[in-house]
Protein backbone atom coordinates (compact mmCIF):
# COMPACT_ATOMS: atom_id res chain seq x y z
CA UNK A 1 0.00 0.00 0.00
CA UNK A 2 1.24 3.49 -0.84
CA UNK A 3 0.55 6.53 1.32
CA UNK A 4 -0.41 9.82 -0.29
CA UNK A 5 1.77 12.80 0.52
CA UNK A 6 1.31 16.32 -0.81
CA UNK A 7 4.65 17.48 -2.23
CA UNK A 8 5.85 20.85 -3.46
CA UNK A 9 8.21 21.33 -6.40
CA UNK A 10 11.53 22.73 -5.13
CA UNK A 11 13.51 25.38 -6.96
CA UNK A 12 15.96 26.40 -4.21
CA UNK A 13 19.03 24.25 -3.63
CA UNK A 14 22.12 24.19 -1.42
CA UNK A 15 22.67 23.89 2.33
CA UNK A 16 21.09 27.25 3.12
CA UNK A 17 17.88 26.37 1.30
CA UNK A 18 17.79 22.94 2.97
CA UNK A 19 18.12 24.54 6.41
CA UNK A 20 15.26 26.92 5.68
CA UNK A 21 13.10 24.01 4.57
CA UNK A 22 13.81 22.04 7.76
CA UNK A 23 13.06 25.06 9.96
CA UNK A 24 9.57 24.98 8.49
CA UNK A 25 9.23 21.30 9.53
CA UNK A 26 9.58 20.16 5.95
CA UNK A 27 11.94 17.71 4.25
CA UNK A 28 13.95 18.20 1.04
CA UNK A 29 13.82 15.16 -1.26
CA UNK A 30 14.81 14.01 -4.74
CA UNK A 31 13.08 11.51 -7.03
CA UNK A 32 15.30 9.64 -9.52
CA UNK A 33 14.54 7.10 -12.23
CA UNK A 34 12.96 6.19 -15.56
CA UNK A 35 15.60 8.13 -17.46
CA UNK A 36 14.09 11.46 -16.46
CA UNK A 37 15.78 14.42 -14.87
CA UNK A 38 15.74 14.24 -11.04
CA UNK A 39 12.65 15.83 -9.50
CA UNK A 40 13.40 18.00 -6.45
CA UNK A 41 10.54 18.31 -3.99
CA UNK A 42 9.71 19.44 -0.46
CA UNK A 43 7.63 17.17 1.77
CA UNK A 44 5.70 17.81 5.02
CA UNK A 45 7.92 16.62 7.86
CA UNK A 46 5.48 14.89 10.25
CA UNK A 47 3.33 13.23 7.58
CA UNK A 48 6.42 11.93 5.78
CA UNK A 49 7.96 10.60 9.01
CA UNK A 50 4.76 8.68 9.82
CA UNK A 51 4.53 7.29 6.27
CA UNK A 52 8.11 5.99 6.49
CA UNK A 53 7.40 4.40 9.88
CA UNK A 54 4.32 2.64 8.48
CA UNK A 55 6.02 1.53 5.27
CA UNK A 56 9.31 0.33 6.72
CA UNK A 57 12.65 0.24 4.93
CA UNK A 58 11.03 0.15 1.48
CA UNK A 59 8.18 2.58 2.03
CA UNK A 60 6.19 3.38 -1.10
CA UNK A 61 4.73 6.88 -1.23
CA UNK A 62 2.30 8.41 -3.69
CA UNK A 63 3.54 11.96 -4.09
CA UNK A 64 1.15 14.60 -5.40
CA UNK A 65 3.29 17.14 -7.28
CA UNK A 66 1.59 20.06 -9.04
CA UNK A 67 -1.57 18.05 -9.57
CA UNK A 68 0.28 14.96 -10.85
CA UNK A 69 0.72 11.70 -8.98
CA UNK A 70 4.10 9.93 -8.79
CA UNK A 71 4.80 6.63 -7.05
CA UNK A 72 8.14 6.87 -5.26
CA UNK A 73 10.06 4.04 -3.58
CA UNK A 74 12.24 5.04 -0.63
CA UNK A 75 15.93 4.29 -1.25
CA UNK A 76 17.90 6.41 1.22
CA UNK A 77 16.85 8.37 4.29
CA UNK A 78 19.14 10.78 6.13
CA UNK A 79 18.20 11.42 9.76
CA UNK A 80 19.75 13.92 12.15
CA UNK A 81 21.68 11.76 14.66
CA UNK A 82 20.79 14.00 17.62
CA UNK A 83 17.41 15.62 16.92
CA UNK A 84 16.19 12.56 14.97
CA UNK A 85 14.32 14.62 12.37
CA UNK A 86 14.41 13.82 8.65
CA UNK A 87 17.17 15.67 6.80
CA UNK A 88 16.84 14.36 3.24
CA UNK A 89 15.23 11.51 1.29
CA UNK A 90 16.16 9.87 -2.01
CA UNK A 91 13.35 8.15 -3.90
CA UNK A 92 13.20 6.04 -7.05
CA UNK A 93 10.26 6.68 -9.39
CA UNK A 94 8.24 3.51 -10.05
CA UNK A 95 5.05 2.53 -11.86
CA UNK A 96 2.24 0.20 -10.85
CA UNK A 97 3.02 -3.34 -11.95
CA UNK A 98 6.71 -2.56 -12.31
CA UNK A 99 9.07 -5.03 -10.61
CA UNK A 100 11.86 -3.69 -8.43
CA UNK A 101 14.81 -5.18 -6.56
CA UNK A 102 14.83 -4.49 -2.81
CA UNK A 103 16.45 -5.70 0.41
CA UNK A 104 13.80 -6.85 2.87
CA UNK A 105 14.47 -7.34 6.61
CA UNK A 106 14.03 -10.75 8.24
CA UNK A 107 11.93 -10.83 11.44
CA UNK A 108 12.03 -13.76 13.86
CA UNK A 109 8.82 -14.82 15.59
CA UNK A 110 8.38 -17.29 18.42
CA UNK A 111 10.85 -18.64 20.98
CA UNK A 112 13.44 -21.36 20.34
CA UNK A 113 13.86 -24.32 22.74
CA UNK A 114 15.45 -23.77 26.15
CA UNK A 115 19.22 -23.41 26.43
CA UNK A 116 19.64 -22.45 22.79
CA UNK A 117 21.25 -19.43 21.18
CA UNK A 118 19.56 -18.00 18.08
CA UNK A 119 21.95 -16.23 15.71
CA UNK A 120 20.66 -14.15 12.80
CA UNK A 121 23.43 -14.64 10.25
CA UNK A 122 21.80 -12.38 7.63
CA UNK A 123 19.28 -9.74 8.70
CA UNK A 124 18.01 -9.02 5.17
CA UNK A 125 17.41 -10.87 1.90
CA UNK A 126 17.18 -9.49 -1.60
CA UNK A 127 14.01 -10.11 -3.58
CA UNK A 128 12.29 -8.95 -6.73
CA UNK A 129 8.69 -7.85 -6.26
CA UNK A 130 6.08 -5.57 -7.72
CA UNK A 131 6.58 -2.03 -6.49
CA UNK A 132 3.10 -1.97 -4.95
CA UNK A 133 3.50 -5.39 -3.28
CA UNK A 134 6.81 -5.16 -1.43
CA UNK A 135 6.62 -6.99 1.92
CA UNK A 136 7.58 -4.90 4.93
CA UNK A 137 9.43 -7.92 6.35
CA UNK A 138 9.78 -11.67 5.87
CA UNK A 139 8.91 -13.67 8.98
CA UNK A 140 10.80 -16.73 10.16
CA UNK A 141 9.05 -18.92 12.75
CA UNK A 142 11.57 -20.32 15.27
CA UNK A 143 9.02 -21.48 17.86
CA UNK A 144 10.50 -24.53 19.64
CA UNK A 145 13.53 -24.71 17.34
CA UNK A 146 16.14 -27.14 18.68
CA UNK A 147 19.93 -26.96 18.61
CA UNK A 148 21.15 -27.57 15.06
CA UNK A 149 18.19 -25.91 13.37
CA UNK A 150 19.25 -23.85 10.37
CA UNK A 151 17.15 -21.67 8.11
CA UNK A 152 18.50 -20.91 4.64
CA UNK A 153 17.26 -18.37 2.14
CA UNK A 154 15.57 -21.15 0.18
CA UNK A 155 13.46 -22.00 3.29
CA UNK A 156 11.88 -18.56 3.48
CA UNK A 157 8.20 -18.18 2.64
CA UNK A 158 7.93 -15.26 0.23
CA UNK A 159 4.71 -13.44 -0.63
CA UNK A 160 3.05 -14.40 -3.89
CA UNK A 161 4.68 -12.66 -6.83
CA UNK A 162 8.05 -12.21 -5.11
CA UNK A 163 11.25 -13.88 -6.34
CA UNK A 164 14.27 -14.64 -4.18
CA UNK A 165 17.50 -13.11 -5.50
CA UNK A 166 19.74 -13.96 -2.56
CA UNK A 167 21.68 -17.21 -3.07
CA UNK A 168 19.46 -20.12 -2.01
CA UNK A 169 22.06 -21.66 0.33
CA UNK A 170 22.68 -18.41 2.24
CA UNK A 171 22.36 -19.08 5.97
CA UNK A 172 19.76 -16.80 7.54
CA UNK A 173 19.23 -18.20 11.05
CA UNK A 174 21.39 -20.62 13.03
CA UNK A 175 20.27 -22.20 16.33
CA UNK A 176 23.19 -23.33 18.49
CA UNK A 177 23.80 -24.53 22.04
CA UNK A 178 23.67 -21.76 24.60
CA UNK A 179 27.07 -21.28 26.19
CA UNK A 180 27.34 -20.96 29.97
CA UNK A 181 29.00 -18.01 31.66
CA UNK A 182 31.78 -20.30 32.90
CA UNK A 183 32.45 -21.71 29.44
CA UNK A 184 32.41 -18.22 27.95
CA UNK A 185 34.93 -17.03 30.53
CA UNK A 186 37.16 -20.03 29.82
CA UNK A 187 37.05 -19.35 26.07
CA UNK A 188 37.89 -15.71 26.69
CA UNK A 189 40.86 -16.58 28.89
CA UNK A 190 42.11 -19.08 26.30
CA UNK A 191 41.80 -16.51 23.51
CA UNK A 192 43.64 -13.91 25.60
CA UNK A 193 46.41 -16.40 26.40
CA UNK A 194 46.85 -17.23 22.71
CA UNK A 195 47.02 -13.51 21.93
CA UNK A 196 49.58 -12.95 24.67
CA UNK A 197 47.27 -10.71 26.71
CA UNK A 198 47.83 -10.68 30.47
CA UNK A 199 44.94 -9.65 32.65
CA UNK A 200 45.43 -6.90 35.20
CA UNK A 201 44.78 -7.64 38.85
CA UNK A 202 41.16 -7.14 39.78
CA UNK A 203 40.08 -4.80 42.55
CA UNK A 204 39.52 -7.72 44.90
CA UNK A 205 43.10 -8.95 44.36
CA UNK A 206 44.51 -5.47 44.93
CA UNK A 207 42.52 -5.02 48.13
CA UNK A 208 43.73 -8.39 49.37
CA UNK A 209 47.37 -7.53 48.69
CA UNK A 210 46.91 -4.15 50.38
CA UNK A 211 45.45 -5.80 53.44
CA UNK A 212 48.43 -8.14 53.65
CA UNK A 213 50.87 -5.21 53.40
CA UNK A 214 49.07 -3.36 56.20
CA UNK A 215 48.99 -6.37 58.52
CA UNK A 216 51.73 -6.41 61.26
CA UNK A 217 54.62 -8.81 60.72
CA UNK A 218 55.03 -11.83 62.95
CA UNK A 219 56.29 -10.78 66.35
CA UNK A 220 55.13 -7.18 65.93
CA UNK A 221 52.13 -5.52 67.46
CA UNK A 222 50.15 -2.74 65.99
CA UNK A 223 49.56 0.43 67.92
CA UNK A 224 47.34 3.41 67.36
CA UNK A 225 47.64 6.96 68.56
Amino acid sequence: MSEKIQAEARTEFGKGAARRIRREDKVPAVIYGHGNEPIHVTLPGHATMMALKHGGANALLELEIDGKSQLALTKQVQVDPIKRHLEHIDFVAVKRGEKVTVDVPVHLIGEAARETLVVTENATVQIEAEATHIPEAIEVDIEGAEVGTQVHASDLKLPSGSTLLTEADTLIVNVTQQISAEALEAELEEAEAEAGIEREEGDADVDEVGAEDDAPAEGETSSEG
